[in-house]
């Protein structure tokens, strides 16, 4: 790795100024910024660590039903506390890399880094959840913009996420052995109003909405009801582990295991 300074504030205000320095970098969890730092990917000059903020950490209830979690709130957390409000997520959370990574990693540094094969931004999609920043609130279905690319504006950073709790959930994952991120995921989520339908792991756009899918539950939600609809393999990630076609197909078979879980 590079040389570089690191800063420790204890409130968001203090936060976002630390990252208004040149070449600061904000640093969550760590889980995938320290690989990138050890690999000389990246060399910023000042890392901001979010860990020690308080008011950005733990799991609670808002007045309008919604479970709200801190931006440096880890996985294991997640998976422990949001279990009795948002089950649904609690798997989801419980179930991402191994032991070390959900001690350490964090939903705000997730959804912020947006790995196109994470496991949060389709939580957090498929739940139609809103991001809270220092500055804003985002709408799920606004701040993801691509692989590896959100809303989120130079010395933005993800102080809360709030979902809205649907009726169920489940989040159904093709694990890949070697990384523990799924190949393909897929998490459904069953509102008063409709279906939410989230794929991660499959699209060179990083995680989408199948709306397809979504509006054939609607209408009738059992796994007949996707059994005729598929997706174009032709944008979705090839790589060594599985052609586009093949990941699209996953995208069926992770769709309709989460609707069958969910009975």
């Amino acid at each position: 790795m590079y040389n570089f300074e690191i800063e420790q504030p204890g409130t968001i205000s203090d936060a976002v100024r630390a990252l208004g320095q040149e070449e600061a970098q904000p640093l969550s969890g760590g889980q995938t910024l320290i690989p990138t730092l050890k690999a000389r990917l990246a060399a910023p000059s000042v890392l901001v660590s979010l860990s020690g903020i308080d008011e950005m950490k733990g799991v609670c209830m808002d007045d309008e039903g919604r479970l709200c979690i801190g931006g440096a709130t880890t996985h294991a957390t997640v998976a422990q506390e949001a279990a009795a409000h948002y089950p649904g997520l609690a798997s989801l959370a419980a179930r991402i890399g191994d032991p070390a990574v959900r001690n350490r990693g964090t939903i705000g540094g997730s959804l912020a880094n947006n790995d196109p094969s994470a496991c949060y931004p389709a939580g957090a999609l498929g739940s139609g959840a809103t991001i809270v920043t220092n500055n804003r609130e985002i709408a799920a279905d606004d701040y993801f913009q691509g692989m590896f690319d959100t809303a989120l504006e130079e010395g933005e950073i993800v102080t809360e996420v709030k979902f809205p709790v649907p009726e169920a959930a489940h989040y159904e994952k093709f694990l890949q052995p070697a990384s523990r991120f799924p190949l393909v995921a897929a998490f459904v989520a069953k509102f008063p109003d409709g279906v939410r339908v989230a794929i991660t792991g499959a699209s060179n756009g990083g995680v989408f909405r199948w709306s397809e899918a979504e509006a054939a539950l609607s209408s009738n939600f059992s796994a007949d009801a996707i059994a005729g609809l598929s997706l174009d393999g032709s944008n979705m990630i090839n790589d060594l582990h599985g052609t586009g076609a093949y990941r699209a197909h996953l995208c069926g078979v992770m769709t309709k295991r989460a609707v069958a879980a969910i009975g």
